[in-house]
């Protein structure tokens, strides 16, 4: 037996809660893991609380990434006792994740515990550091360097934009920090090094086609009017990574930031990423990060509490990443 966070769907409704279920339960699939650490991103928040079309089939398992220990392989590149991680590729959405004490997955989804980071410091980074490591690779090739001029990060106080905030920091850029905590501003700067803070108002309304250039590129996980607002005031040439959609999924924007002055949006996938290109941001993400720093922008909760912490990330009451301990 093991424990599980199962969010069921039926004439009982809709649901989410903790059981202990038979290894005879888990999904026939090539690797089975022991998992010793998950997260909560906002995809696991709005499928625990129902907010959103997040689930594709009942029962699940959420968590949209995990690391642990192989206990058993019918893969050729998985022996026993190996440590992986998995982030992406519909788990948690169509096939069970890693909220749970144990987790069968395909190992074509699997990578590689990196040398330079624990299991720990993995789930600390998780998806949300992992795709901030995406945009800041996305910006690197179009060329995007510190001397272009500052870089934007919506979302900041989030996973995605906390992470984001850091990296680019290390990276020597200057990066304003958009959030919509006052109270985070010392967070930001202090512990994450942006430069300097804005309030999200400031992009959260219907704004103008141009705007003032203001920054030389971004990374954006609101998505929406924010999104809008930032191409507006993005510089001639600049370059926008596009990862999330915390305020909306839609664009209401016009071709002259484009057309204009040249600005390029980038999206930035996550859940599909190809392994070389994850094998590379888990690399680099080990060799700029300052893991001893990864401690003042997480949290560690038990799988039991796993259901109020979904809760609070959608209520703005989280701040960094939250790292559920499944064992």
């Amino acid at each position: 037996m093991f424990k599980a966070l199962v969010i069921e769907n039926d004439e009982q409704g809709y649901r989410s809660l903790l059981k202990d279920l038979p290894e005879s339960q888990l999904p026939d699939q090539d690797v089975t893991l022991d998992v010793s650490y998950s997260t909560l991103n906002y995809k696991d928040a709005l499928a625990i609380c129902n907010k959103g079309p997040i689930v594709r089939q009942f029962p699940m398992v959420p968590g949209i990434d995990f690391v642990g220990r192989v206990t058993s392989s019918r893969h050729p590149d998985w022996q026993h006792d190996d440590v992986a991680l998995l982030t992406g590729w519909g788990v948690g959405e169509k096939y069970w994740g890693g909220l749970a004490q144990k987790a069968s997955v395909s190992g074509d989804w699997l990578v590689p515990l990196p040398s330079t980071l624990s299991p720990l410091q993995t789930m600390a980074i998780g998806t949300a550091g992992f795709t901030a490591m995406l945009c800041v690779l996305a910006l690197e090739k179009q060329g995007v360097k510190p001397d272009h001029g500052p870089v934007l990060v919506t979302g900041a106080s989030g996973g995605v934009g906390s992470f984001s905030v850091n990296l680019l920091a290390r990276l020597g850029f200057n990066v304003i920090a958009s959030s919509g905590r006052a109270s985070d501003e010392e967070y930001l700067i202090t512990t994450l090094g942006a430069s300097s803070v804005i309030d999200r108002a400031e992009l959260a309304e219907p704004g103008k086609p141009l705007a003032k250039e203001r920054w030389a590129a971004a990374i954006d996980s609101v998505g929406s009017h924010t999104l809008s607002n930032v191409l507006a005031a993005t510089q001639r040439d600049g370059v926008v990574a596009a990862c999330g959609m915390a305020q909306g999924l839609d664009l209401p924007t016009s071709v002259a930031p484009f057309i204009l002055r040249g600005v390029t949006l980038a999206g930035v996938d996550s859940v599909m990423c190809p392994k070389a290109l994850r094998q590379q941001a888990w690399q680099r993400l080990g060799e700029i990060l300052d893991t001893t720093q990864l401690s003042k922008f997480t949290h560690v909760i038990p799988l039991s509490e796993a259901r109020q912490g979904a809760h609070d990330l959608l209520e703005g009451k989280v701040r960094g990443r939250l790292i559920v301990d499944c064992r």
